[in-house]
């Protein structure tokens, strides 16, 4: 039985894959940029000309880049049997989503979706280990 479980964030995310006792990692990289929107005014007098940010023109973008993103993580984790997801920030539960929306399969398969901190690759190992085996 091929387990699997995926930490992300919008930086990366780390696929850990447990099959007949081995254990592999695999690093996918997220491409999302990170958008840093100024605008307002261009001087410190008020009234003075404003810069126009168009906000919706760079949610749309962030958007396409995160569809992208967890298409990557699909293709990756398809063949599983069982999957956990976990991460520091709400990207988790956007995959989740994701996965019961378009890739219903794949999404019958997420065991559970849990909040987590930050951690290294070596405590990643062993929490999919520690998760799987009380499961």
């Amino acid at each position: 039985m091929k387990k699997t479980g995926i930490w992300l964030d919008k930086d990366k995310a780390i696929i850990v894959t447990i099959e007949h006792e081995n254990e592999s990692l695999e690093q996918v990289p997220s491409n999302i940029e990170h958008f840093h929107i100024h605008g307002g005014s261009g001087t410190r007098f008020k009234g003075g000309p404003q810069d126009v940010v168009q906000d919706k023109k760079y949610l749309e973008r962030e958007k396409n880049q995160i569809k992208a993103y967890f298409k990557t993580i699909v293709s990756k984790v398809n063949d599983t049997d069982a999957l956990v997801i976990f991460g520091p920030a709400e990207m988790n539960e956007k995959l989740n989503k994701e996965l019961k929306d378009n890739f219903k399969d794949l999404g019958a398969k997420v065991k559970d979706v849990k909040k987590v901190d930050s951690m290294t690759d070596n405590q990643i190992k062993a929490w999919v280990r520690d998760f799987f085996r009380s499961a």
